[in-house]
């Protein structure tokens, strides 16, 4: 199995490559265009020994099988839809479509071209203690799943960032961003199809950044199964020690699921951290272990031409719930709602 990168704007491209060369596949080339030249020195360091070469070049390649992405966000379907068209499978950071027509142009595109566009929704598919609570929660250990309540806080790192970062028009806003995460998880551990928009909000709080900035969102979902809530920040203090305290909590007919997937503060070190309270009692889990299947699935899925890794019915829905959630949200501010 042969793959390229093309799109290095984001960070999250070394996990995608990283992770499709674990799962046994072979990266034969990436394009070096980028937004941001630290992005670029990064995956050159982690991958020293891949040669780059033109878009193009890699898309006209009638031996690569894959091709995986972390552009600017806005402009990755449109590599998606030409790689698809030149007869190649996908897989992107999320958020992988940022406007609705977007999302029509890629879902005709899999219809004519028969090919898989998947989305990484790094935050279940890189982190292991979501592979531990599905596995509990199909063996029924708290009973029927009524609602979710993730969080998603990040460091703004506005040193850093590049000028896409704070574009909407780039990003797509904070809730197709950021949200797709928790949506994708609400999705999938409530074991719902599909869900409705009940509500949702986005503001702008921080000093840091310009008015227009939406460091701030919240979403309320519900399904025929269960009903879901999602808080998405900028706001992760410079004191702790990673990007985010990243949350899942699951309340169950029989017990209850949270998870603190990169960080237990003033508690145990390391990241997985799954705590568990059911008609047994309470205990915690340490989940850094768990093997990750997403992209083994995936490569598999390329071969058999199953949908193994992530149903494709399911990438399309959290990326239109994303995108109704973004365009319905009110805007509230520090000095009211409007």
């Amino acid at each position: 199995m042969r793959f390229a990168a093309i799109g290095l704007d984001h960070r999250h491209i070394y996990h995608l490559v990283g992770g499709l060369i674990d799962a046994g596949a072979n990266c034969v080339g990436f394009d070096p265009t980028t937004s941001d030249p630290r992005v670029l020195a990064g995956f050159r360091e982690r991958f020293p020994e891949l040669a780059q070469a033109h878009r193009e070049t890699l898309l006209a390649d009638p031996s690569i099988d894959i091709i995986c992405s972390a552009a600017i966000p806005s402009e990755r379907a449109a590599i998606a839809v030409a790689a698809m068209r030149a007869g190649k499978d996908v897989m992107v950071d999320k958020p992988g479509i940022t406007s609705f027509q977007q999302l029509e142009e890629v879902r005709s595109t899999v219809t004519d071209t028969g090919r898989i566009f998947s989305i990484c929704f790094s935050e279940r598919f890189v982190v292991p203690s979501t592979e531990v609570a599905l596995r509990l929660i199909r063996d029924d250990v708290i009973g029927e799943v009524v609602q979710t309540v993730g969080l998603g806080p990040h460091r703004l790192n506005k040193a850093i960032r590049p000028a896409w970062f704070f574009d909407a028009s780039q990003f797509g806003g904070i809730l197709v961003d950021i949200a797709s995460h928790q949506i994708d998880q609400f999705l999938t551990f409530t074991s719902s199809e599909d869900a409705e928009i009940v509500s949702a909000a986005i503001g702008h709080f921080g000093t840091e950044t310009a008015a227009e900035f939406q460091d701030f969102g919240e979403v309320l979902l519900r399904s025929e199964r269960a009903s879901g809530y999602v808080r998405v920040d900028w706001f992760t203090p410079d004191g702790l020690p990673t990007w985010g305290d990243g949350r899942l909590i699951i309340l169950g007919t029989r017990g209850t699921i949270e998870l603190r997937k990169y960080v237990d503060i003033e508690g145990r070190s390391g990241t997985d951290h799954l705590f568990l309270a059911d008609r047994h009692g309470t205990r915690h889990i340490d989940c850094s272990g768990e093997p990750l299947t997403y992209f083994k699935r995936f490569v598999a899925d390329v071969q058999d031409r199953t949908e193994t890794a992530v149903s494709q019915a399911h990438v399309f829905t959290v990326s239109r719930l994303a995108l109704e959630a973004q365009s319905r949200a009110r805007l509230i501010s520090p000095g009211g709602d409007r």
